[in-house]
């Protein structure tokens, strides 16, 4: 297929309502991305160039790809659908912060969710806390449901002034001295240019979906499969929410937990496809 495709000055519409025109490479690339084979890109492209419209939404644009990569290959399919799995897990951000968490316990700390703090001011609620031998992190998460979502310079402002006030509060006692103290702002969205010229000058650790390169949360969720359950095909949606209140925020929890679809009464044949998916989203890059 011929990347001159974007000869066609096909304008789509973003999440954010603005137009845009259509660039086959980005889809080719985040089908890329999502570790779909050539043979499977090319098939996607070639519909997608051929079927797309003035003013599609990127969002249906992007469904339809899905839809055709799922028929291909599942591991794939899963993959690509990773962002909308992630804002899946909403409405409230309870799951997320969880979710975040999850992924600071994969790389070995130990993790508090929601926790309040006593700060030398005020208390303050931080939703995640990290902790790995000198290093302590206080994080906050910033869930979206929409798509195209930027944290704007009042978030790590405000995060800066709180997490120094619980700093100062806890370096009144000696057993804290000589710890290093870490700001995080997590966000399933991006980061506004002030914002990030704010956080570095501040030491404020920003993750955002694609923030920073290579170390974004889409990264991270890739590396260490910490896939969320809501990208399971074979869940529905009142399925996911169920195991999300029990705190089954990840597959890897699911997987480890498999009690948990017990419970939930699956039939034998459903049971065995969940436990597939899971599986396979397990053994992807391996």
């Amino acid at each position: 297929m011929e990347d001159s495709a974007n000869t066609r000055e096909v304008m789509i519409t973003k999440a954010s309502g603005h137009t845009e025109p259509f660039d086959i490479n980005k889809l080719k690339a985040s089908l890329q991305n999502a570790g779909a084979k050539e043979d499977a890109i090319t098939e996607v492209v070639n519909d997608i160039h051929n079927w797309v419209h003035e003013g599609v939404t990127t969002r249906k644009l992007y469904s339809r790809a899905f839809s055709i990569l799922k028929r291909i290959s599942t591991s794939g399919a899963l993959l690509y659908k990773l962002k909308q799995a992630i804002i899946d897990m909403g409405p409230s951000g309870f799951p997320f912060e969880h979710f975040i968490g999850e992924i600071f316990r994969r790389w070995g700390y130990e993790v508090m969710v929601g926790i309040v703090m006593e700060g030398a001011s005020i208390y303050h609620e931080m939703d995640v806390i990290a902790n790995k031998d000198q290093e302590h992190i206080l994080a906050e998460c910033k869930f979206s449901i929409k798509q195209g979502h930027s944290v704007s310079i009042q978030v790590p402002l405000y995060v800066h002034s709180r997490v120094d006030d619980i700093v100062e509060k806890l370096q009144q006692d000696e057993m804290n001295q000589g710890l290093n103290f870490t700001a995080w702002i997590v966000t399933n969205g991006r980061f506004s240019p002030d914002s990030i010229a704010y956080s570095k000058r501040k030491g404020i650790h920003l993750m955002g979906w694609d923030y920073p390169r290579n170390h974004a949360l889409k990264d991270v969720i890739e590396r260490e499969k910490m896939f969320p359950i809501t990208i399971l095909s074979n869940l529905n949606l009142n399925e996911k929410k169920a195991l999300m209140a029990q705190g089954i925020v990840t597959c890897a929890q699911l997987l480890q937990h498999r009690e948990k679809l017990d419970r939930l009464g699956f039939s034998k044949k459903k049971h065995g496809s969940i436990i597939g998916e899971l599986e396979a989203l397990a053994g992807i890059g391996s």
